[in-house]
């Protein structure tokens, strides 16, 4: 058996991206190195490469989220990108969505340890809370599913006009390129590849953006939504 990777100390960056809230940053890289890696949630391969590969290159994203927003973090997975993008921006209200147990556990721990009062964790999947969680302003995720399946899940769960921001790798492009089709159909009108992180993690972070028109997901799922909303105000004067 191997022993476990060391947690390296945190970079300068951290400090600053982190501001007062670099304490709880040093106690989630903490988790992260040890439960994390004993639940499965994430590789002891990745521990010396924490701060820069997961914390810093996740936390970035919050340059490109609009002030005082709803954000739901799709297949949220240990917390990427939606605990770091917590810790630099409590004018968030943000919802973990996961859908397996052991991670959603991992989850709820993390945020009620580090005292996240603005974030919410819910057990489910993207399309089986379409129209029972509240339409959100952004939709976030990181290494979930290629884009054109990934923006299937998350595209529906915009409030009108909203957008989905995608952290993704060096084929970004070449995955946007591949996925037009499928966005279109989805009520997607604009698409854009970003570069976030300047000075603060090299290579900078990529972000897909797919922003929404007045129907999110197209007319397929407003119908979707719509009969969920009816079915979810059955329930409740029951």
């Amino acid at each position: 058996m191997t022993e476990a990777a060391e947690l390296p100390q945190a970079p300068v960056e951290a400090r600053t991206v982190f501001g007062e809230f670099f304490p709880e940053a040093v106690r989630y890289a903490e988790l992260l190195a040890d439960a994390g890696v004993k639940r499965g949630l994430i590789g002891p391969r990745e521990v010396p490469r924490l701060w820069e590969r997961h914390l810093l290159n996740c936390a970035v994203l919050s340059e490109v989220v609009p002030q005082g927003v709803t954000v739901c973090d799709v297949g949220s997975g240990a917390g990427l990108p939606g605990i770091p993008l917590a810790l630099v921006r409590p004018d968030l209200k943000i919802t973990l969505l996961e859908p397996l147990l052991r991670r959603t556990n991992f989850l709820q721990e993390v945020v009620e340890l580090l005292g996240l009062d603005h974030v919410t964790v819910v057990r489910g999947r993207a399309e089986e809370v379409l129209g029972k969680l509240p339409a959100v302003h952004v939709v976030t995720a990181r290494a979930v599913a290629p884009l054109d399946r990934l923006a299937g899940w998350g595209v529906p769960l915009l409030r009108p006009y909203g957008e989905m921001l995608a952290l993704k790798g060096d084929t970004a492009q070449e995955e946007l390129d591949g996925a037009r089709a499928a966005l279109s159909r989805l009520g997607v009108v604009e698409t854009s590849v970003l570069q976030v992180g300047e000075g603060v993690v090299d290579p900078m972070s990529t972000v897909v953006r797919v922003e929404v028109g007045e129907s999110p997901g197209g007319v397929r799922f407003a119908a979707k939504r719509a009969k969920a909303a009816r079915a979810g105000r059955a329930r409740r004067r029951r």
